[in-house]
């Protein structure tokens, strides 16, 4: 939170480039108009599926170095290395595996080959984040997650996700969708600028940014179809992308829990709306592809390339554990209530109680040491403060201050904690400012603490291992040995494809989640 091999390529065709680069991030405070809302409180999960806001908490992880080989590169505009960077500061920065980065630059030469446009130089990079997603620039920059390659089964899903990137780029929807994106750049700034309601201005920031961040159905559907072919070229199982639009489906399903925010965050689903309906068409598709020799999974190899991935979040980002926050790395941790669901994002740690009418968001802002945490607070980052309910309070030994603000239709307590150097944030909306809503509020806050040394020596990210089936091994005792997930048996199943009714066989090769 808050705070991604060697290159191979065809002679005469498009290079493939496995890159991985290094971003950093330091946290920033927030746009009065933004954060005077609670819609985007609520929203926040779906709008940082946009990518582009600067981070906090994290330096990112030093890349290795890649030899440069003499052959086609993709051609960098201002306007993509901006983007690029903008990625990488929303989705963790850049994840280095050189196993996955060979398997991917094969995978994608693979492709390439069987395009229609072999001379088309792509770039691809793994992004440091357990979100399911995947996309492409123009320019022909490709961005998987670990979280994606975490949730594919075989090398065939992987290639009907790079593929359908791939399509997106030959069919120059990511062309535009930047021009769109531009357009919403001037249309964002208008808003901003224009009147003094403060939740219009927010919803009407949410609905365009959500907005240029989906293709249209049309272009999906274009797509998929394309993407399926080439995969079928490239003797890839074509029924790849059924199996993984609905695993993703699945994915997000499970994600959602008990809380009405769209699961899908910072997802492939979110930028690339899934439907039943595109998963027949992807099915119906493969038929048209299916023979002897293009039903390559090629599961082992995909298997063994992704043993030991980093799942989930990376504790040097922080990370959660159920309802609780921690970041072993700055040294503090925090509990939300039991009936919040807590999501770490790229731009802060977003929790939304049961049923929707309670929100939080905790981050970090640059606050001056010579300006008081009560002036900060009425400092106009927030409309509508009540300056006369402003305090000056401690929490468990550090300096904090607290205050209420006032909306038509939604109640905010906000706080402001200076740990060390820096100042961080709590931010709680209710649809109904009362005893319970007032409780959770002062409840998170006063739990915020320092960590001990044993727990931030004992906090370490969760991993993909892949182990065999024994006899009189069951879905239900596998299940079992899945460490640091909610709802495992479900987990354990959506991991390696396995239907409601599956069973696994001995010998069976299988992922569960380990720390």
């Amino acid at each position: 939170m808050m705070r991604m091999s060697e290159p191979e390529h065809w002679p005469d065709k498009g290079r493939v480039v496995v890159v991985v680069d290094c971003a950093g991030r330091r946290g920033e405070s927030v746009s009065r108009q933004l954060w005077a809302a609670p819609i985007v409180l609520c929203a926040l999960l779906l709008l940082a599926a946009c990518g582009g806001d600067i981070t906090r908490f994290q330096a990112a992880n030093p890349g290795a170095p890649i030899s440069p080989k003499p052959n086609r590169t993709v051609v960098q505009s201002p306007a993509s290395e901006k983007e690029h960077e903008r990625i990488l500061s929303s989705y963790g920065g850049s994840y280095d595996d050189p196993k996955l980065e060979a398997l991917i630059g094969k995978t994608v030469d693979r492709l390439v080959a069987a395009s229609d446009r072999p001379d088309q130089a792509y770039k691809v990079t793994i992004l440091n984040s357990g979100a399911v997603n995947a996309f492409a620039l123009p320019t022909g920059q490709l961005y998987v997650t670990r979280g994606l390659i975490a949730l594919a089964c075989d090398t065939s899903e992987l290639s009907s996700v790079l593929s359908h990137e791939m399509a997106h780029v030959l069919a120059k929807h990511a062309a535009i969708r930047e021009d769109q994106a531009r357009q919403a750049a001037v249309v964002t700034r208008v808003v901003t600028e224009m009147g003094t309601d403060p939740d219009l201005t927010a919803l009407a920031l949410a609905k365009t940014k959500l907005t240029m961040a989906s293709f249209s159905r049309s272009q999906e559907f274009e797509a998929d179809g394309i993407g399926v072919g080439i995969s079928a070229r490239a003797h890839f199982d074509p029924y790849g992308a059924a199996r993984f639009l609905s695993a993703m489906e699945r994915n997000a399903e499970l994600k959602a829990g008990k809380t009405s925010v769209d699961p899908r965050a910072q997802d492939f689903l979110s930028s690339h709306p899934a439907t039943p309906e595109r998963v027949a068409s992807a099915q119906n598709s493969a038929r048209q592809y299916t023979s002897p020799d293009s039903s390559e999974r090629d599961r082992d190899t995909y298997l063994a390339a992704i043993d030991n991935i980093v799942y989930g979040e990376d504790p040097s980002e922080g990370f959660v554990r159920g309802h609780r926050f921690l970041h072993p790395k700055l040294g503090f941790s925090f509990t939300a209530p039991e009936n919040f669901t807590l999501d770490n994002t790229a731009q802060a740690v977003i929790g939304v109680r049961e049923g929707g009418t309670q929100a939080m968001r905790f981050d970090v802002v640059r606050v001056s040491s010579e300006q008081s945490l009560g002036d900060y607070l009425n400092s106009g980052w927030m409309e509508n403060v009540d300056k006369s309910s402003t305090e000056d309070i401690t929490i468990n030994g550090f300096p904090a201050a607290s205050a209420v603000a006032h909306g038509d239709q939604w109640q905010f307590r906000i706080y402001a904690l200076r740990f060390g150097s820096d100042v961080y944030r709590f931010i709680f909306a209710a649809k109904q400012k009362n005893t319970e809503s007032e409780r959770n509020a002062r409840e998170t806050v006063y739990s915020f603490r320092r960590l001990t040394l044993d727990e931030i020596q004992a906090a370490r990210p969760l991993r993909i291992k892949v182990i065999n089936v024994q006899p009189g091994d069951t879905v239900e005792s596998l299940s079992h040995r899945m460490a640091g997930v909610d709802r495992p048996m479900e987990r354990f199943r959506i991991l390696n494809g396995l239907d409601a009714h599956a069973q696994v066989r001995a010998r069976d090769r299988v992922k569960i989640v380990v720390d």
